[in-house]
């Protein structure tokens, strides 16, 4: 497009990559009252679900097949080499937490629970959840949807756990038509995972940055999407916190 050589871009590329990432230091979960009340509020309008701080998910990034033992690990379900890159997002689809490092065949609650966010919920109460698929383990800081809802009130904390989730997936749709190389339909990234996951990285900053910046993107919703479509997590007895939190929701809201 811009009459830049193969060979130019291949030598600027990786340091331009790392440039992006240390200049661009726009990937923030709210964590004062003030920022997590902007948050709760912008979920709220749009579907009603209260205090919601970020919706969360993971989408797989195609790469191509790496050497050694470590192969097969980056197999996705879909069959072929990946990264599971995991992000929360908010609202108005900015990036509130990215983790981009993990193999393809690795399961999204593995990546939760071994993450810093995901350890710092854990551990630190907070006042609000995170909206999760069933992919997800129900969690008194992470409300997933009822694999069986048999009540209206179930119902409708279903369909708007889905209204407000699908924000993420909105999110994913509109990085991946900014940049196509992290969308199957281009292929792969032709690079090592560890070259691949600070691309994939530098492709999140700049999302940010054109949002900040109201930079216009056309969506092709044509795009055939490759979420991370996970295995349901079981979410059976004995009752954990989580399950507790979403019952008194349903009881609460939606009854």
């Amino acid at each position: 497009m811009h009459g830049i050589s193969i060979p130019s871009v291949s030598r600027i590329l990786h340091a331009t990559t790392d440039a992006i990432c240390d200049s661009l230091d726009n990937i923030h979960f709210p964590t004062s009252v003030s920022e997590q009340r902007v948050v709760k509020e912008g979920f709220h309008k749009l579907a009603g679900f209260p205090r919601v701080l970020g919706c969360i998910e993971g989408t797989l990034i195609p790469i191509q097949a790496p050497t050694g033992d470590e192969e097969p690990s980056y197999v996705c379900r879909k069959g072929y080499h990946a990264i599971n890159a995991q992000a929360v997002c908010d609202d108005k689809l900015r990036f509130l937490n990215v983790v981009s490092r993990w193999p393809g065949a690795t399961h999204d609650a593995t990546v939760l629970s071994s993450s810093a966010l995901g350890q710092h919920l854990e551990k630190n109460p907070v006042d609000g959840w995170l909206l999760g698929d069933s992919g997800y383990p129900s969690r008194s800081w992470l409300l997933t949807p009822i694999l069986e809802a048999h009540t209206r009130p179930e119902e409708r904390y279903n369909s708007c756990h889905c209204r407000t989730r699908n924000v993420v997936e909105r999110a994913f749709g509109v990085l991946k038509s900014r940049f196509r190389c992290l969308h199957k339909s281009t292929g792969c990234l032709p690079f090592t995972p560890a070259k691949s996951s600070k691309i994939i990285m530098a492709c999140f900053k700049l999302h940010n940055f054109c949002l900040s910046r109201n930079m216009p993107c056309l969506v092709d919703h044509d795009l055939d999407e490759d979420e991370n479509d996970d295995n349901h997590f079981p979410d059976g007895s004995p009752q954990t916190d989580g399950q507790t939190v979403r019952r008194n929701i349903i009881r609460e809201r939606f009854t």
